[in-house]
């Protein structure tokens, strides 16, 4: 039972670095929406989250409410970056070291929390590292850190 446990906490784990990447890649890419900017709100939380968003107006040369205006006005990112004359590029990568960050945290809580093994932490912050859990290059699917599989933590005997 307690490894089914972990098996699901992982891979809900998984999922939400997944769906946290693919959403901020959706806030960013496109222009006005009812989806809230930041934090969490009517559209579920998708938006980005305070830390995020604090380091994206940082790498922008913004406070936070001089981005959330802009975005508010109906700017996307991207055209915020190119206005402040800097690299989306910089901007996206704020954002996910915010992200990676955010995620070591939630892997050491549920490893304090006894929700996840050590040997099942060691593999979400490998996967991590390598990029397979998110950001530039890949989201995890089809090869994990261990080579091809099924996106799955390791069994545990």
């Amino acid at each position: 039972m307690k490894n089914k446990i972990s098996i699901l906490i992982g891979g809900l784990l998984i999922a939400l670095v997944v769906f946290g990447a693919v959403g901020a890649t959706s806030v960013l890419a496109q222009g006005p929406t009812d989806v809230p900017l930041h934090g969490k709100g009517p559209g579920g939380g998708r938006g980005l989250s305070d830390a995020a968003l604090e380091a994206a107006a940082k790498a922008l040369n913004m406070t936070t409410d001089e981005l959330t205006a802009a975005l508010q006005s109906g700017q996307a990112l991207e055209q915020v970056a190119d206005a402040q004359g800097v690299d989306f590029a910089d901007v996206q990568a704020a954002i996910q070291a915010v992200r990676e960050t955010e995620m070591r945290e939630r892997i050491a809580q549920a490893l304090q929390d006894g929700v996840i093994t050590q040997e099942h932490a060691d593999w979400l912050l490998e996967g991590l590292e390598k990029g397979f859990l998110g950001g530039p290059g890949g989201f995890g699917f089809g090869h994990g850190p261990k080579g091809p599989g099924n996106g799955q933590p390791p069994a545990t005997p």
